[in-house]
């Protein structure tokens, strides 16, 4: 079966999903690009068609409306988009990152290609950390990813990482911009999109202030099936809702004591650990296809939104 992920590296551990190039430390952006399958530009080309009967060749037409992505080291196609289309460039993702990593800090920690180079990706550990009772340490993140197949305008947005468990969650901030989104109508511009998001210390201390609410948030049993219930709902056709019974019992499983971290003081029959539950079900347990499969699901598709939707739940409880 073919991988959704083209090339990746990584600095560090291996990452939660496993996949990647190992990189030493402080690598330059241009041996990033290499070895995390970047070092190629996104050309474009007219859109044209064969107008004639069948049976031989007729005549090659424009079509003026649309344009062709298409790879500049392997010219196969990515997608036919408008030619309002503004393009991101894979060394734009890293560029984002260069007075990050060389003036404020930051260190990249992985980059890739997903779906044959129709998703990009780089995420760098800004350095913020924060530790819960003395034993539960989250480290913050931020991601730019951008795909130039419809499925998602170019995003740059807080994440942090529980180091127990590896667990992956956006970071959800009151009355700041917890990411920002480029529209590919737009022209994407680096500097101004770093300036929205505020990187910033009292940003991430908001988020941990968040955490330890939950952290010291005991629940009972009324509570963790109502939590449940709501994040693995779904209204289907009809207004019909149904449950993922699979996630559901699994997710509990997973709080009740099986989960990684489920046993620390910060977890154990606490909001956060139903958070995490739900997180670490969604980024290492969930059925795909394979672990490409995994990771586009839990940073960018349907296991994104659980997650998202299990932080909506588990902040309603301190409230």
């Amino acid at each position: 079966m073919a991988h959704l992920v083209e090339t990746m590296a990584y600095t560090g551990k291996t990452p939660w999903h496993g996949l990647g190039n190992s990189l030493s430390p402080n690598q330059p952006l241009e041996v990033w690009a290499d070895q995390a399958g970047m070092n190629w530009q996104i050309k474009e080309s007219d859109v044209c068609f064969i107008a004639g009967n069948s049976g031989y060749l007729g005549e090659i037409h424009p079509f003026s409306d649309n344009k062709v992505l298409y790879r500049s080291d392997s010219k196969e196609p990515l997608s036919v988009v408008s030619q309002r289309y503004k393009v991101v460039q894979p060394g734009e993702i890293l560029e984002f990152y260069r007075d990050l990593t060389e003036k404020s800090g930051f260190e990249l920690e992985t980059a890739g290609v997903l779906k044959g180079g129709r998703k990009l990706w780089a995420l760098a550990r800004t350095g913020q950390s924060g530790n819960l009772r003395g034993v539960d340490q989250t480290d913050g993140y931020v991601l730019l990813a951008t795909a130039c197949d419809g499925s998602m305008a170019t995003t740059a947005q807080f994440t942090s990482v529980r180091v127990v468990c590896n667990n992956t969650l956006a970071i959800a901030l009151k009355d700041k911009a917890a990411s920002v989104k480029v529209r590919h109508n737009t022209q994407f511009d680096a500097q101004q999109v770093k300036q929205q998001l505020g990187i910033s210390v009292s940003a991430w201390d908001d988020y941990m202030y968040q955490l330890k609410a939950l952290s010291e948030r005991k629940v009972n049993a009324r509570d963790v099936t109502a939590f449940l219930e709501a994040v693995y709902s779904d209204v289907a056709e009809g207004n019909r809702t149904t449950v993922s019974e699979r996630a559901l019992s699994r997710s509990l499983e997973l709080f009740e004591g099986r989960g990684m971290g489920a046993e620390l003081v910060t977890s154990k029959n606490t909001a956060y650990g139903l958070l995490n539950a739900v997180t670490e079900y969604v980024d290492h347990e969930q059925r795909a296809r394979n672990s490409d499969y995994r990771l586009d699901s839990a940073w960018f598709g349907k296991g994104a939104s659980t997650k998202q939707k299990a932080l909506d739940q588990a902040l309603k409880l301190v409230a």
